[in-house]
């Protein structure tokens, strides 16, 4: 073996190592830090800048997302009530509420009402639309005759419930809709607070201690209740598609049984008519 072969194979032994590499790129860093300080700082101080730019620009965008988000809402105040609603990303305003207190005759129950619609807001607004004053015509007609009446003011309310969504599911069926809506109704007297809920949509009464009481509770698949509802229908229904792009539009069976009220498919599929719960 030659000298120059020699030499050419320490030098490619101690040249080529990680560790030399990593070494000539620090002392090379070091040696522009030393003698092209300006420069060096004209760099980091260009880059600094471009990335703050960068970042209020996202941070501007994001905050005008918020506020576009936060301006669609809905308000309602009056003496008995309060409402907020926000539209958030939804292309329309899928909840629904509505408050009818009878002024003629403060003995019958006000009555309140919360519709959070999903999949789209017609099955919401056929219950705002329909459930309350359908309520107050059956209540005030239990008013007059309840000594000699064998119903309640809760079974008149779960019946009215289940009424409803048969209704809506006749006339989604008709269009191909595949709206549906929680439903949670609170009948308020003087003496009395009824409430029915079918869906996840929550009522809470706040004590005089100031503690968080529950009036309701969700139907969810992980419930033994709900777990039994399925059963009995003996279906195991995991999800369906309603469109080509399933990653945007696959239901679970958890959403299926949240969307209680309507929701066309699942209903007929799978579990027949809305389970109502009752807290008097």
């Amino acid at each position: 073996m030659g000298l120059m072969s020699l030499l050419a194979r320490i030098m490619r032994y101690l040249l080529l190592r990680p560790e030399t590499l990593l070494l000539f790129c620090l002392s090379l860093a070091l040696w522009s830090f030393l003698f092209h300080t300006d420069e060096v700082k004209t760099i980091v101080r260009s880059s600094r800048d471009a990335v703050n730019m960068m970042k209020g620009k996202v941070a501007e965008m994001m905050q005008n997302e918020l506020d576009e988000e936060l301006s669609r809402t809905w308000q309602h105040r009056s003496k008995s009530a309060a409402v907020y609603s926000i539209q958030g990303r939804r292309d329309h305003m899928e909840d629904r509420f509505d408050i009818l207190t009878d002024t003629l005759n403060k003995s019958h129950p006000t009555i309140f009402g919360v519709f959070d619609g999903h999949g789209g807001e017609t099955a919401a607004e056929y219950a705002k639309s329909h459930l309350p004053v359908m309520l107050r015509q059956q209540l005030q007609r239990y008013e007059k005759q309840k000594e000699n009446s064998a119903v309640t003011r809760q079974s008149i309310l779960r019946q009215q419930i289940l009424n409803m969504d048969k209704e809506i599911l006749e006339k989604l069926s008709a269009s191909y809709d595949e709206a549906g809506t929680t439903c949670l109704v609170a009948l308020l007297s003087e003496k009395e607070l009824t409430v029915a809920n079918v869906g996840d949509s929550r009522a809470v009464l706040c004590d005089k201690d100031g503690n968080a009481v529950p009036l309701s509770h969700d139907h969810k698949p992980y419930q033994l209740k709900e777990r039994k509802r399925i059963k009995k229908f003996k279906r195991c229904l995991i999800c369906a598609d309603f469109s080509p792009d399933s990653h945007q539009n696959t239901f679970s069976l958890e959403e299926a049984l949240l969307w209680i009220i309507g929701f066309v498919s699942y209903k007929h599929a799978a579990f027949g008519f809305s389970r109502c719960s009752l807290m008097h």
